[in-house]
């Protein structure tokens, strides 16, 4: 299937700030293709089901995101150190 044929514009610039939104709120990196894959794979899914709106792309890439961290460990949030800073806030950091 040639994606840029089945959808129009509108609902193809959704998808991709979902696939964006979804990779940055987890820490799937640009570089972790096979993850990214799948999470595009959801959104396309979710658009193909006719939930074209960019909320419920996001949120199909959102969960397809969370099933990789899951499944793989992958992501950054696993790498962040929660911090105290002079305040007593707490804070992440890495």
């Amino acid at each position: 299937m040639i994606i840029t044929e089945s959808f129009d514009r509108r609902t193809l610039a959704a998808m991709e700030v979902a696939l964006e939104r979804a990779c940055e709120s987890l820490g799937v990196a640009r570089e972790q293709h096979d993850a990214r894959r799948h999470i595009a794979s959801k959104i396309l899914e979710c658009a193909l089901r006719g939930e074209r709106t960019l909320g419920a792309l996001t949120d199909a890439g959102r969960v397809a995101a969370m099933q990789v961290v899951g499944a793989n460990g992958l992501g950054r949030r696993a790498d962040r150190v929660t911090e105290t800073d002079p305040d007593g806030d707490r804070r992440q950091s890495g």
